[in-house]
């Protein structure tokens, strides 16, 4: 018996974006979000930065029409290593909300591209001030945010003391936080206890599995409790999207499997294992 559930699952680009840092890929959001339609996800997260034309939202629109998907969230994924932003971020941020507002509900998604935990404590302090300050701005529009931590060894929001003091300091009145599982295990943490801790923050989510050989592998292969973190997201009738971002290595090689088997993972094994 099929279940209705409080949630939505959909699909990022990252695993495409993998191939030759983008290269490989670069231009084929079009392709992209016909495999993610074939997979059976409802939803799709471009790379804001790396949509091609389809950054046109009448392009865009026509597109997830076609394919009966819906923008679930657009990742702004950005340096800001500044004390503010720089000019050109600025532009890519309002860029972004500008496009959202055409598709009310999808979610401003905010993650910094590593560099370096030099600096840690005054880095930290740059970021949260512009990730409020972008979330401010895009509030104003009507546009939710969701802020996303990742765990590369060169990420300043890694590890648990990471979380703490920037997650504690977000703006909650205008942003969320994205707990994407796999950085959140990679980073040393119990992703259901890290959930449980910053519920209240979550209004967007992550999912990739990991195996510790060194990092990330194919979903359903590694030891994050995918089950148990959903049977949670369940139970507290939590509403938003649940966005597949597969970093396993296969998609190195062959992004459309990996995305595929992701879909079929999520609708032959783990939603019927839901009580």
């Amino acid at each position: 018996m099929s279940q209705t559930l409080p949630f939505r699952f959909g699909s990022e680009v990252y695993t495409w974006f993998m191939s030759n840092n983008g290269q490989t890929h670069q231009g084929r959001l079009g392709h992209m979000i016909e495999v993610i339609s074939k997979a059976r996800f409802t939803g799709i997260q471009p790379i804001f930065t790396w949509m091609g034309d389809l950054i046109d939202p009448d392009k865009l629109e026509a597109k997830l029409d076609e394919q009966g998907i819906e923008l679930a969230a657009l990742a702004l994924a950005l340096d800001w290593n500044e004390s503010e932003e720089t000019e050109r971020e600025r532009e890519v941020a309002d860029h972004a909300i500008k496009v959202l507002q055409r598709f009310p509900g999808a979610v401003l998604n905010t993650v910094q591209i590593p560099t370096g935990r030099h600096d840690l404590a005054e880095r930290q302090k740059r970021l949260v001030n512009i990730v409020n300050t972008v979330s401010r701005r895009a509030a104003d529009k009507g546009v939710p945010c969701s802020y996303h931590p990742n765990s590369p060894h060169t990420s300043i929001i890694r590890t648990a003391e990471d979380y703490k003091i920037v997650l504690e300091s977000l703006d909650s009145t205008v942003t969320g936080w994205t707990p994407d599982v796999g950085h959140i295990i990679n980073g040393d943490m119990d992703p259901l206890s890290k959930m449980k801790e910053y519920q209240s923050l979550i209004n967007h989510v992550h999912y990739k599995d990991w195996d510790g050989n060194p990092e990330f592998t194919l979903m359903g292969k590694g030891k994050v409790d995918l089950l148990g973190v959903t049977q949670w997201l369940k139970d507290i009738k939590y509403s938003g999207w649940i966005i597949c971002e597969d970093e396993g290595k296969e998609a190195l090689e062959d992004p459309d499997f990996v995305t595929t088997h992701d879909g079929n993972w999520i609708q032959n094994d783990l939603i019927p294992a839901l009580r």
